[in-house]
């Protein structure tokens, strides 16, 4: 038996609380998680899980098993790659989580660089705008938008998102133009709910040390980044947009801006990861090179976050018609992120 195997087999199981999740994120049988688990026990000489049919639980020995292990693996880590080039050409699979559309608006057009700097690495793009667990799905780290509410992850704040809200011009001359959040209640608005909750997201506004914070009537509400935006550009009401992926749009003519005197306030972004994970070279590669293409964005940038949203072209956008979707990170935030 391979005993650090076996370890980072037993520390996988525990995580997610499943063999068969944790043969999935390990690439490996099924059988085989259980065999190295049920030998490591056997050298042991103790029982680490306890087995039912429906869930398995950890035992006390198993506990205090579990937290020497994630010790032990992360000084392995640790001195691998001190003794190796991988710190200066990190290698191996890394999985990342983000959203759909900030993944086909933001961070793909961009991972040529990356591939690039870092040759070494293969990535798994989870794409999706639902909160992942990143601990049960196996997810090295993820791109997240809002306050962080999950205590068993560490962040990294990159940057922020700026919204201003929009219209198409066939819609504003439909039902005119409001020119106070207070006239929203006679509009049709774009709503966002969560996918987790069902939760129907309210807009704020800011002006002059005045702050509104409501709920907005419309008949259409989504929780997927493109569903909103294919919505806004059919004409079927307001929305709160993203300030740099709309840009093209209103220089194309095919977006207005509205309540251009109220600012939104800006969503902080995030790289998160589990707090009892090792920080591996990968990551760290991952975290400071996404970290870098924020600060390199205007409109994005921490710095950008006390001024009332602009509008800033977006690198590699060249083309409006490729912009069919909003940028979106999943979260419980406020406000949509599409």
């Amino acid at each position: 038996m391979d005993k650090l195997q076996a370890m980072e087999v037993f520390v996988q199981v525990v995580d997610t609380g499943s063999f068969t999740r944790a043969a999935e994120n390990l690439l490996m049988p099924k059988a085989t998680v259980s065999t190295l688990v049920r030998s490591l026990e056997t050298a042991l000489s103790t029982k680490l899980l306890n087995r039912t049919t429906r869930q398995i639980s950890v035992t006390a020995d198993g506990a205090a098993y579990y937290e020497r292990c994630l010790s032990i693996l992360a000084d392995v880590r640790d001195a691998e790659e001190s003794l190796s080039a991988s710190r200066a050409s990190p290698t191996g699979r890394l999985r990342v989580d983000v959203s759909t559309g900030f993944a086909r608006h933001f961070l793909i057009p961009l991972l040529p660089d990356f591939y690039a700097r870092y040759p070494g690495i293969d990535l798994d793009l989870g794409c999706s705008d639902r909160p992942v667990d990143l601990i049960e799905e196996g997810v090295d780290c993820a791109v997240r938008g809002g306050e962080l509410s999950d205590s068993t992850l560490v962040a990294r704040r990159i940057g922020v998102m700026r919204f201003i809200t929009v219209a198409t011009p066939s819609y504003l001359t439909l039902h005119g133009r409001p020119t106070h959040p207070d006239d929203l209640h006679r509009h049709q608005c774009l709503k966002y709910f969560s996918a987790k909750t069902g939760k129907t997201y309210e807009w704020d506004f800011a002006r002059d040390g005045q702050r509104i914070q409501m709920k907005v009537p419309g008949r259409l509400a989504v929780n997927d980044a493109n569903a909103y935006m294919t919505a806004l550009l059919n004409g079927m009401g307001i929305a709160q947009m993203v300030a740099f992926v709309v840009q093209p749009y209103i220089a194309a003519g095919r977006l207005e801006r509205v309540l251009e005197d109220w600012c939104v306030d800006p969503m902080p972004v995030q790289v998160v990861y589990p707090q009892n994970r090792h920080l591996s070279a990968k990551v760290r590669a991952f975290v400071e090179w996404v970290a870098e293409q924020f600060d390199a964005t205007p409109g994005l940038r921490m710095q950008d976050a006390g001024e009332c949203p602009g509008l800033q072209a977006a690198p590699g956008f060249a083309a409006v018609d490729a912009l069919q979707a909003s940028i979106g990170i999943p979260s419980e935030i406020s406000r949509p992120s599409a």
